[in-house]
């Protein structure tokens, strides 16, 4: 797998109607995991979008989620820079020096879905976000 940069949307609780729409219009491959799917307790968010991921023929890369109830969210900023892949070493470095003056929102490390992720402010007011992909076995 390459290392990709791409936009990352955030919804309040219409990411699933919102990338389909998009779907429609860019084509692609659309797959979405629900909160409820990765173990969420969080009542009322079982049936909300915790990561899409929209990967069209023409190499667009759009991922979406609803932003869960404690998560701020103003329409204007929300987006995201997401950089994904497999290059561990590479994407901890770009890590390391976008979180280096930054805030660190979600620290580097793995997660429920078994990749390693982390959520970071740039010194500049970027927001960003790391995730590694594992191999799978």
């Amino acid at each position: 797998m390459a290392t990709r940069l791409n936009p990352y949307l955030s919804f309040g609780d219409e990411a699933r109607q919102a990338m389909e729409f998009y779907q429609g219009i860019f084509g692609g491959e659309l797959r979405m995991s629900t909160f409820g799917e990765v173990g969420s307790p969080e009542p009322g968010i079982a049936d909300n979008i915790m990561h899409a991921q929209l990967a069209t023929e023409n190499g667009f890369t759009l991922m979406a989620s609803d932003t869960p109830p404690g998560m701020s969210r103003t329409i204007g900023d929300n987006i995201t820079v997401s950089l994904s892949g497999d290059d561990g070493d590479l994407l901890r470095g770009y890590w390391e020096r976008l979180s280096d003056g930054g805030t660190v929102m979600v620290p580097l490390e793995k997660q429920v879905w078994g990749d390693e992720f982390g959520a970071c402010v740039d010194r500049f007011g970027i927001p960003w976000m790391v995730n590694i992909s594992q191999s799978q076995p």
